[in-house]
C-alpha cells in the first residue's frame, strides 16, 4: 500500500522513478544507498544505468556496506549478505582474546574487514581463489589492515599461521546444486556459481574447509560460519545465533570429526 506523497516523490526524484520502473522493490533505499556513496553526477548515472540493467546494486555502486563497515566490490565478485553479518558477530564474542583470525573465500574481504572492526588488536588475513576477488579483498586490506591471499582455503594462507589461528570465519557456498537458479536473477547473473553452489546437499565446502581444521587451529579455536537451519541440523557444532531461516555455527575439531569420519 502506498503511502500519502509517495507518487509525488516518486515523480520528483528521477533516480526512485528509475528504479522503481525497472522492478526495483526498494527503489526509495537504493536511491538514498546510490547518493550515500556517490557524489559525481557521471558516476551516479553510471551506477543507476547498471542498476536499472540489472547489475546488483553494490556492485553497480562499487561498494557494500556490512556490519559497520563499507567494502568496496567489483562486478564478478561476490556481494556480501546482511545475513551474513552474524558471523564475526558471534565470532568475536566466541574469543574476544583471538589474536589471529582467517577469513576463508574471502571474496571482497567484508568478513575480514568487519573483524578487524570488531577485534582491532589482531592479525587478521584473508583468502580467496578468484582473482579478481583477492584484488578487490587486497584494497580493502589495505585500508582495513588485514592480508589478503590467493588460494583455495588453508592451502592459500602462509604455512607459519598452521596451529597458530584463533578463529576462522568464513560465509561459504553453501546453496544445494539443485536451488542455484532459484537465487534471484540479478545476483545469479553477475556472481560466479562457484560462489554459492555448495554441491548436493551445499556442505561440499564445509566439508572441505573443516577436514584440515585440528592442523590450523591453535588450542581453543573455532570456526565460525552461517547455514540454513536445515543445514545446521546435520552439522556438530554449537548453535551461537539463529533466527527461522539461518544458523551460525561454531566448530571445532572435536565436534566436527566424527561427522567427517
Amino acid at each position: 500500500m502506498s503511502r500519502p506523497g509517495d507518487d509525488r516523490v516518486v515523480e520528483s526524484d528521477p533516480i526512485i522513478a528509475r528504479l522503481r520502473a525497472a522492478g526495483c522493490v526498494f527503489a526509495e533505499r537504493e536511491a538514498a544507498f546510490v547518493r550515500r556513496h556517490l557524489v559525481d553526477p557521471g558516476d551516479v548515472e553510471r551506477a543507476v544505468t547498471a542498476r536499472v540493467a540489472g547489475v546488483p546494486l553494490e556492485q553497480a555502486v562499487g561498494v557494500a556496506e556490512f556490519d559497520g563497515v563499507t567494502v568496496a566490490v567489483a562486478e564478478g565478485v561476490f556481494v556480501p549478505r546482511r545475513r551474513a553479518e552474524a558471523i564475526p558477530e558471534a565470532a568475536a564474542a566466541h574469543r574476544p582474546d583471538a589474536r589471529i583470525v582467517v577469513d576463508l573465500g574471502c571474496g571482497s574481504g567484508a568478513l575480514a574487514a568487519a573483524m578487524t572492526r570488531l577485534l582491532p588488536a589482531t592479525q587478521v588475513h584473508a583468502v580467496d581463489l578468484d582473482p579478481t576477488a583477492v584484488v578487490v579483498a587486497r584494497a580493502n586490506g589495505r585500508r582495513f589492515g588485514f592480508t589478503a591471499h590467493h588460494g583455495s582455503w588453508w592451502a592459500g594462507l602462509p604455512r607459519s599461521l598452521r596451529g597458530r589461528v584463533d578463529l576462522a570465519v568464513g560465509y561459504l557456498p553453501h546453496v544445494p546444486s539443485a536451488r542455484v537458479d532459484g537465487i534471484h536473477p540479478d545476483f545469479r547473473a553477475h556472481e560466479p556459481r562457484s560462489t554459492v553452489d555448495g554441491g548436493g546437499d551445499g556442505l561440499d565446502h564445509l566439508r572441505a574447509v573443516v577436514a584440515p581444521l585440528a592442523a590450523w587451529l591453535a588450542p581453543g579455536g573455532a570456526f565460525v560460519t552461517l547455514l540454513s537451519v536445515e543445514q545446521a541440523a546435520h552439522v556438530p557444532g554449537r548453535i551461537a545465533w539463529q533466527d527461522d531461516e539461518d544458523a551460525v555455527l561454531v566448530l571445532d575439531p572435536e565436534s566436527v570429526g566424527s561427522w567427517l569420519a
